[in-house]
């Protein structure tokens, strides 16, 4: 069968990093990928904040979609998945208002405490149901309000960046579940935008849209950009356009409930449910529920995953130091080092050197302080597997019975030693893998839209039979 018939579905996932267009056709009951391009994506630093350069990020997409129709794929759909939290604004005429700002900017330091000077912090999960970070679109918009930014006075709707590049290939703006959903400002149980939060932080409610669901076809390609790629009218359709949601769709296991650790920059380690936990121990264990595919909720803790140790990498690089991660990992699988650091702590979350941050945090601490970088590496991951610990301790306690295994998916699924040092802390079965769930769980989404598959559990089904998860038993 030529590549020409296949029917193809492309996702367009965008990580912190880097982003990728990837090509995905079902074959003999299996899922088929193929990079088709592959493209940088950075922090910029202009006047006071840190901003992503979404025209860049437009273009480069638009690169892969030309290449793909190149290759001469029969294109059904193309489907889009970011990071969470971030935004764009647009105005009456449909013009972008500014450059999306990173959630790694320090507008948001000491909102919460501002906040809920006047919201109920009790209630307002029991509403929400979203872990409280800084990050999340809830403070960012009270900053611009306090900040009398002239953005929020003129914007006629708020997209989060999966929708805001949707909006910009077929004109359509509308907000996706399960990326709404990592605002705060959604009610968790209606599925819908909490109205109370948003009025009581005096937000304007005409920016909050309509909310579709994963497997909705948001509109086609604007004939300018059909004619620019060369794909033709293509349907552009919602999946779990959260990064997360679309790799916790794709977690090849059928246990219920299923337990997740999604590991990338970021970890994302709980249970897929179907219906939110509010409970106050799920607030003071700082559980979030979000959105999943097929009306699913992925309860879940954010972690900093593997952040830390991205960050040392480049570090190292810069100085001309540049390690190979399959000859450090092994390096810190043999390192001898006992020291653990909270990877949560503000300290981490954005310094200038993240080796003089550990470096220090360790010395105020009484820490031992890695003496090379293999014990360094070492510090980091076992730090990670011992969060993963204490989080896992939680969800147990929030749940009707315990885990009896951990599915690990995304890229840090590679890590052999975090996998074996996860399974070591947590005391059950780890299965590692697929590393590219995210994409898989977008292209299946799509493919689930045009009705080639059935339901979620079908999803599942065939991402089994195209991938075989590492299995990592606890040693200890």
């Amino acid at each position: 069968m030529k590549d020409t018939i296949k029917h193809t579905y492309l996702a367009a996932d965008f990580g912190g990093g880097s982003g990728r267009i990837i090509a995905g056709f079902l074959f003999n009951g299996k899922l088929e990928l193929e990079e088709v391009y592959r493209f940088s994506n950075r922090q910029v630093k202009l006047g006071n904040h840190v901003y992503w350069d979404f025209p860049s990020l437009f273009e480069d997409m638009k690169t892969g979609l030309k290449l793909a129709a190149q290759k001469g794929y029969a294109v059904r759909g193309i489907g889009i998945d970011t990071w969470g939290v971030d935004f764009g604004l647009i105005d009456k005429h449909g013009n972008l208002l500014g450059n999306p700002v990173c959630y790694r900017d320090a507008r948001t330091e000491g909102m919460p405490a501002e906040v809920f000077k006047f919201i109920d912090e009790h209630r307002h999960y029991a509403e929400t149901g979203i872990q409280v970070m800084p990050i999340n679109t809830l403070f960012q918009l009270y900053s611009m309000k306090q900040n009398q930014d002239i953005q929020l006075e003129v914007a006629r709707q708020l997209l989060f960046m999966p929708d805001l590049f949707s909006y910009f290939l077929t004109g359509v703006a509308n907000n996706e579940y399960c990326i709404a959903s990592t605002s705060e400002l959604l009610d968790a149980k209606s599925r819908n935008w909490s109205l109370n939060t948003i009025h009581a932080l005096g937000l304007p409610e005409h920016l909050f849209g309509e909310i579709i669901l994963p497997g909705t076809i948001r509109g086609t390609l604007k004939e300018d950009i059909a004619r620019e790629t060369g794909l033709g009218a293509v349907d552009v359709i919602a999946v779990g356009s959260h990064d997360t949601a679309s790799a916790v769709a794709a977690v090849p296991a059928t246990e219920s409930p299923i337990a997740f650790l999604s590991s990338g920059t970021w970890s994302l380690l709980g249970v897929e449910v179907d219906e939110p936990i509010l409970t106050e121990e799920a607030r003071k264990a700082q559980f979030t529920n979000e959105g999943g595919v097929d009306g699913k909720i992925r309860f879940l803790q954010n972690i900093t995953g593997l952040w830390i140790l991205q960050r040392l990498m480049n570090e190292w690089k810069v100085c001309g130091e540049e390690q190979d991660y399959n000859i450090i990992i092994p390096q810190a699988a043999e390192a001898k080092i006992d020291t653990i650091i909270p990877v949560d702590d503000a300290t981490f979350m954005n310094p200038e050197n993240m080796e003089n941050a550990l470096i220090h945090y360790c010395r105020s601490h009484a820490l031992q302080v890695p003496q090379s970088k293999a014990e360094t590496v070492r510090c980091v991951l076992q730090s990670l597997a011992f969060k993963y610990r204490q989080a896992v301790e939680q969800l147990n306690r929030c749940l009707p019975a315990p885990i009896r295994q951990l599915n690990i998916i995304g890229g840090g699924s590679q890590n052999k030693l975090l996998n074996q040092l996860t399974a070591d802390e947590l005391g059950i079965p780890v299965y590692a893998g697929p590393v590219e769930a995210t994409a898989m769980g977008n292209i299946l989404t799509q493919a689930m839209a045009k009705g080639e598959i059935a339901d979620l559990r079908e999803l599942r089904e065939i991402v089994t039979r195209s991938v075989t998860p590492q299995v990592y038993y606890p040693k200890k």
